[in-house]
């Protein structure tokens, strides 16, 4: 994480030699900060230069410049240590190695709930709306509690301007059917803010083979509509409310509403693919929240979010069971939670936070059998201190009171050493994960395509720990910037799935748990599942970037990440699975004005390795390239207008491997694309 750093510091400093360059700043809200300010690292406000515990700022101008209108594509694109596999059930997210449940993803600093077989719905997430995305690498749990063991993905939303009316549309198209339409609608007046917004994002399902190998053959083909990707419908309004009577309170509230529904082949008698049902998922979310500062350096603050998130099988074929139609729900959660904390400036050059959070939790998923909840509670103190202007320490405590897992403690200590344009940081930071719901409780049961399956929780799991450490070394000046780290995280007690083999004896336990089993499904029966402590992780890795600007308006960037993740099941280390060890992203971008023309060149490209299938065949390595040009008319009185054309996949790299049981992907792109978009600016 520490490495990623450098890199938006160094671009932000190579930006803003650039933006003093520019007459007009008009083109796409050009907003680079040599420092910009960031919250995730340390809980509190502050530049990041002076952060002790890095993060990596990814800004809505660096966003927009890629042409990027989804959170997976701004983390994969910027982002080497992150990895994405699309499907159906979400998207499942990997940061260094380790996969969605080891990373907590925030709005605004609140958890976000809600996930699809452990899949992260990341749909949830309007892009028009990010004002940044702060990510924290390594366990975070000291300052957030539960699940922060791989990283912090914090996603920071913008709010309205002081302009009385303002408004915006922002439409992306490419092949396949994407397509991306975002509205919004601001209104600020006496210290009254509104902003209101709308997206409708959509895509066809797609192949990239119509053939797929014979059940029990590597070598017989036939073929079948089953999709590589999943199409999709989905939709997203927001609206935030903020009031600010003096200089002293800010208050706000806001309510998100996000429906999605899957667009698959239905099933047929002739061929092989199709499904009988669409899933579909509704998520709700709002917040009420406030801040007093008594001065600048003192301030108290309150949050209070509801978070709803429902999924299911809407049916739009005839069944046994169901008519078209008909909907039934698979799992239903819900989170209450209420965070305060006091940010004191007690001593010169320090910061002192204590903090208090309540979290209720709860699940009911029919398909496993599950109706529980359970509440967290925690106090949590930090205190960052600067000495000799040139040397930071940080030191934080979390206690954590669980209802199933008693009580956890998470520390955290940081030290950064700053002479000139040098940056030495080190960092050891402790993480933990209390088990879900559904690894504690699932008495699980369904058949897919005729073959059963079988998953049990349970009670007895101990709590997932981690230790993190790190070390980074830093220079940057308005030229270049240079970063390396290197990092090891070791986590004790992994959760997983143990399948267990089927005999005589267990079978008719099966069938006493299950009695919906048919003995034709029972036949088939080879194994269950059992939920249990059994791994150990050990992730090692370095992160290499550099960022220069070549000349007056051209800047380049490139980041490097090597990562070597492993498990241990008993005596024998494994590698994780779905984990890259190499991966690289690369970015130039290059901008001019013309009176009131602007014109906004991006070329970038991501390449990796392998990505690891223990068990399996490796999914193979890519490279691919994109080129987004934007063009920024200035010249209306009351409106700007950014037309913006493109190539995504320039090189038309496609995986068309036949799919097979044995066979995972890790390129989920369908070939070459032509991009177009237009965005209106009212004003």
């Amino acid at each position: 994480m520490i490495l990623i750093v450098a890199l938006s510091m160094g671009s932000a400093a190579f930006s803003q030699i650039h933006k003093m360059e520019r007459s007009d700043s008009s083109m796409m809200d050009r907003s680079y900060t040599l420092n910009p300010v960031v919250v995730t690292g340390s809980g509190h406000h502050q530049r990041l230069k002076n952060t002790a515990t890095p993060v990596h700022v990814l800004s809505s101008q660096e966003i927009r410049e890629q042409g990027i209108t989804t959170l997976d594509g701004a983390l994969t694109r910027m982002m080497p240590q992150v990895s994405m596999s699309p499907n159906s059930m979400g998207s499942f997210l990997r940061l260094n190695g380790l996969g969605n449940k080891y990373i907590l993803i925030l709005i605004n600093g609140q958890k976000l709930t809600g996930d699809i077989s452990n899949n992260v719905d990341l749909s949830r997430i309007n892009m028009e709306r990010v004002k940044r995305i702060e990510v924290l690498d390594g366990a975070a749990s000291s300052l957030y509690g539960s699940d922060a063991i791989a990283g912090v993905i914090n996603i920071i939303t913008d709010e309205p301007t002081r302009q009385l009316v303002s408004a915006s549309s922002n439409t992306r198209v490419s092949g396949h059917g994407v397509f991306t339409e975002n509205v919004t609608l601001d209104i600020y007046k006496s210290g009254f803010g509104s902003y209101t917004s709308f997206s409708h994002d959509r895509a066809n399902s797609y192949q990239n083979n119509d053939l797929e190998y014979v059940k029990g053959s590597e070598t017989e083909t036939q073929p079948t509509i089953a999709p590589f990707f999943t199409g999709y419908r989905t939709y997203n309004v927001g609206q935030k409310f903020t009031y600010s009577p003096n200089r002293h309170l800010a208050l706000n509230a806001g309510v998100d509403f996000m429906h999605k529904i899957t667009d698959r082949p239905n099933s047929r008698a002739d061929i092989t693919g199709g499904t009988d049902y669409e899933m579909r998922y509704r998520g709700l979310r709002w917040n009420l929240g406030g801040i007093y500062k008594f001065t600048t350096s003192n301030s108290l603050q309150a949050n209070f979010t509801v978070d709803r998130f429902r999924y299911g099988k809407l049916y739009d074929v005839e069944t046994k069971n169901y008519a078209i139609g008909d909907y039934a729900q698979s799992k239903k959660q819900k989170s209450m939670e209420l965070q305060l904390k006091a940010i004191l400036g007690l001593m010169k050059n320090s910061t002192t936070i204590f903090g208090a959070d309540w979290r209720q939790d709860y699940l009911t998923a029919t398909s496993g059998n599950i109706d529980k909840d359970v509440y967290t509670l925690a106090v949590f103190a930090q205190h960052e201190m600067k000495f000799l202007d040139v040397l930071t320490a940080t030191v934080g405590l979390r206690l954590t009171q669980h209802e199933t897992f008693k009580t956890h403690v998470s520390p955290k200590v940081t030290l950064m050493y700053a002479p000139g344009n040098f940056r030495f940081r080190g960092t050891y930071s402790a993480g933990f994960r209390a088990p879900g719901l559904d690894e504690i409780y699932y008495h699980y049961f369904s058949v897919n395509r005729g073959k059963p399956q079988i998953i049990f929780g349970n009670e007895n799991l101990k709590p997932e720990k981690s230790n993190y450490f790190s070390l980074n070394a830093e220079y940057r000046t308005n030229v270049i910037a240079v970063s390396v780290t290197g990092y090891i995280n070791r986590i004790n007690d992994m959760v997983v799935r143990k399948n267990i083999n089927v005999d005589e004896t267990t079978l008719a336990m099966l069938q006493a748990e299950f009695p919906e089993m048919t003995a034709d499904q029972a036949s088939k029966l080879e194994r269950y599942s059992l939920y249990i402590n059994s791994d150990k992780g050990d992730i090692k890795g370095v992160q290499v970037n550099v960022s220069a600007n070549i000349f007056s308006g051209f800047n380049l960037s490139a980041s490097y990440v090597y990562t070597h993740a492993r498990t241990k099941s008993d005596d024998e280390w494994t590698v994780l699975e779905r984990s890259v060890r190499n991966a690289a992203t690369v970015a130039a971008n290059y901008f001019h004005q013309w009176n009131n023309y602007g014109l906004n060149v991006n070329l970038n490209a991501r390449f990796q390795s392998k990505t690891y299938y223990p068990g399996y065949e490796d999914a193979p390595g890519y490279g691919i390239w994109n080129v987004l040009t934007s063009h920024s008319f200035t010249g209306l009185r009351h409106v700007v207008i950014e037309p913006s054309l493109g190539i995504d996949n320039i090189f038309n790299k496609v995986d068309r491997r036949i799919d097979s049981s044995s066979r995972k992907y890790a390129l989920y792109s369908p070939g070459r694309m032509i991009v177009a978009g237009l965005k209106l600016k009212f004003k």
